[in-house]
C-alpha cells in the first residue's frame, strides 16, 4: 500500500501537531465511532452556495472515497450524504463508486475499497482533495504518491477505518469521515468542477425511467416528484442506505465515454479499465423528470467538465445531490 503523502504546504507541521493531540484521545474509541470527532475546517464557499449541489452550504475540504459496490457491499453507509457521486466500471465488468464530501460529512462512510488509475485524473479538477481509499495494487502506488491527491489510507490513517462485524471482509471496512479529513489537513477547499444550477432549459423529453448498462451492471433511475430526485436501483434492486433512506439524487448524468484497458491489473490477473474523462462527448442529463441531451467537454485535464445544449448554451443542473455515470460508449 502506498505510504503517507509527503508534506504539501506550511501549515502541515502546526496542523499534524494539533491533529497528534486529537488523535491521542480518539484511539480508545469504540467501533460505532468517534466519541469526540476533530473538528473539521469549513469556510463559507462564495455566496454561501456550494459549487457541487448549488445549495447553500458550509463548505470545507473535499473528502472523496472509493466504495465497494457489488451486491455483497449493500446497501452502503453515508452516501446520501455525498455532494456528488460518480459511477466508474472496474474489472470484470462491475462498477465502483467515488463519492465526494463537502458540504456534510455522515458518521460513517462505505464500505470502501481500493483506488484505480481512473481516480487520478478524475479528482484533478478538485485541486488537493483528500482521497480515502483502502489500499491500491503495488504498481499503481507510484501514480497515486505522486498526484495532487491527500492520501489516506490503512497504512497511513488506521484511526480513520474500521471493521464491521456485521459483513465479510472485503466487504466490511468503513470510514470515519472525520478522522479521515484530520489526517489530511492539506486537503483543497471545495471549488467549481464546471458544474452550473439553475432553471431547467427548455426542452427535454418527458422521462420517467432511464436504465444504464456495464458489462455486469445496471443502474436504474427513475422520477420521483415526492422526492424531487431520481430514485436509484442497482441490478434491479432498489437502492438504499443504512441511515438516510432512499438514494434519490435531483440531477443524473449519463455522460458517455472512452473505457479501454490500462496497464494495470487485479490480483487475479484480470485487466482494469481505464476510464476517460478529458476529452469530449455526448450526455444525457436528467432533471425535473426529463432527459436533456447534452455534450460535455473538458479539454484541460485541470479544468472541470463543462455540459452544454446542442447548441451550445450551457445546461443547468437542478440543485442537489448530483450522480454522473461514466457510462461506456
Amino acid at each position: 500500500m502506498p505510504g503517507a503523502p509527503a508534506p504539501r504546504g506550511p501549515r502541515r507541521l502546526l496542523t499534524a501537531l494539533l491533529c497528534a493531540v486529537a488523535a491521542a484521545g480518539l484511539y480508545g474509541c469504540s467501533e460505532s465511532g468517534p466519541r469526540d470527532p476533530a473538528p473539521t475546517r469549513t469556510t463559507t464557499a462564495p455566496g454561501g452556495v456550494s459549487p457541487l449541489t448549488g445549495l447553500p452550504a458550509r463548505t470545507g475540504p473535499v473528502l472523496a472515497v472509493k466504495i465497494d459496490n457489488v451486491p455483497a457491499a449493500r446497501p452502503h453507509t453515508g452516501l446520501g450524504a455525498a455532494d456528488l457521486v460518480y459511477v466508474e466500471q472496474v474489472e470484470g465488468g462491475v462498477t465502483r463508486l467515488l463519492a465526494v464530501y463537502s458540504s456534510r460529512l455522515p458518521d460513517g462512510i462505505g464500505p470502501v475499497r481500493s483506488a484505480r488509475e481512473s481516480d487520478i485524473p478524475l479528482l484533478r479538477p478538485f485541486g488537493n482533495p483528500a482521497l480515502a481509499y483502502s489500499g491500491a495494487q503495488r504498481a499503481l502506488n507510484p501514480l497515486l504518491e505522486a498526484a495532487p491527491l491527500d492520501l489516506v489510507h490503512q497504512s497511513s490513517a488506521p484511526e480513520a477505518f474500521r471493521r464491521s462485524p456485521d459483513r465479510p471482509a472485503p466487504h466490511n471496512l468503513y470510514l470515519r469521515p472525520e478522522r479521515a479529513l484530520a489526517a489530511a489537513p492539506d486537503a483543497s477547499d471545495v471549488r467549481s468542477v464546471g458544474f452550473r444550477f439553475g432553471a431547467a432549459p427548455a426542452g427535454g423529453t418527458a422521462t420517467t425511467t432511464e436504465t444504464v448498462r456495464f458489462p455486469a451492471a445496471r443502474y436504474a433511475f427513475t422520477w420521483s416528484a415526492a422526492d424531487r430526485g431520481w430514485r436509484v436501483a442497482m441490478d434491479g434492486r432498489a437502492a438504499t442506505t443504512t441511515d438516510d433512506g432512499p438514494l434519490a439524487p435531483a440531477t443524473v448524468v449519463v455522460q458517455r465515454v472512452t473505457v479501454r484497458p490500462s496497464a494495470f491489473h487485479d490480483v487475479n490477473g484480470a485487466v482494469s479499465p481505464y476510464t476517460e474523462t478529458t476529452g469530449s462527448g455526448t450526455a444525457t442529463v436528467l432533471r425535473d423528470g426529463r432527459a436533456h441531451e447534452a455534450r460535455w467537454s473538458r479539454p484541460d485535464p485541470a479544468a472541470g467538465t463543462s455540459f452544454t445544449t446542442p447548441d451550445g448554451r450551457p445546461l443547468a443542473f437542478a440543485p442537489g445531490q448530483v450522480w454522473i455515470v461514466l457510462a461506456p460508449r
